[in-house]
């Protein structure tokens, strides 16, 4: 498990669900619930929290040991918006409290993330929220955040992968106390996979290449959030504690990182999803 700085922890690999959708996302989750997956990530604009929602009522896992999370769209920025926002996922999921709650981008033209992040201080202080977070902020915007408050992020969610390892994010998380997830943590399309690096790696070791991306990320101190709906590929990911990489290993991966690593456009100082 890794903690997080207020006092509560989430486990050191995820489960993403976009774009799992409907009775097949249900059953993809259950299923990733049934490989040993805890750490559940859901968002409003995934269009899945009812989907999720299910699988969790239908586990046989015990609710105490899922750690749920959904994220705040930019539609939903503001104090009272958020306070909304968030009875509306409260009822999709079927869940009276939320385990991790993030704001999805920080959306900076609106420029209302601050009250967005005051009304999830309030939810957390209320006991609806165990922890609250964000997903794609810059170090700037995380400072604003908990200067404005006093509360820092107990997650950033962040793009993270070898061809863009956020190696000053990461180092600005570490000093303050911030957990990295890291999502498209296989770089979906982009030929991570078959970079030199990784490649030997995994003959080296046994594994296939995306695990050892994944254990990349795990001795990096990063959270990642494989998402697959194969219950195999699922395993595979799962599997990444029997092995672990050289820091030669390690230092290869990272140096795989490139200035236009980004899978697309995604840069929070420009881009903005509603």
């Amino acid at each position: 498990m890794r903690a997080l700085n207020d006092g509560t922890s989430i486990p050191e690999i995820g489960f993403g669900t976009y774009p799992l959708r409907g009775e097949e996302g249900t059953q993809a989750v259950l299923s990733a619930i049934g490989v040993g997956y805890r750490l559940l990530d859901s968002a409003v604009n995934y269009g899945n929290e009812d989907a999720v929602g299910r699988a969790v009522a239908l586990s046989d896992v015990p609710r105490e040991e899922l750690i749920v999370t959904t994220k705040i769209p930019g539609r939903d920025h503001g104090y009272d918006e958020t306070l909304a926002s968030f009875d509306r996922s409260s009822a999709a999921l079927g869940l009276d409290v939320i385990d991790l709650y993030l704001i999805h981008w920080p959306n900076p033209s609106v420029g209302k993330y601050v009250d967005t992040w005051r009304a999830m201080v309030r939810l957390k202080e209320e006991g609806r929220v165990r922890s609250i977070g964000v997903s794609n902020f810059t170090a700037e915007f995380l400072t604003q955040v908990a200067d404005a408050t006093g509360v820092m992020p107990a997650v950033n969610q962040v793009e993270l992968h070898p061809f863009f390892p956020q190696e000053e994010l990461r180092a600005f998380h570490a000093e303050h106390g911030v957990v990295t997830e890291s999502w498209s943590p296989l770089g979906k399309a982009a030929p991570v996979r078959e970079a030199r690096p990784v490649a030997a790696a995994a003959e080296a070791h046994g594994v296939s290449p995306a695990q050892v991306v994944l254990r990349w990320h795990h001795q990096i101190g990063a959270v990642p959030i494989p998402k697959s709906g194969d219950p195999e590929r699922q395993r595979e990911n799962f599997d990444i504690g029997s092995f672990s990489l050289s820091d030669d290993e390690v230092a290869a991966i990272t140096a795989l990182g490139r200035p236009d690593g980004r899978l697309f456009g995604g840069d929070p100082m420009t881009h903005e999803e509603m």
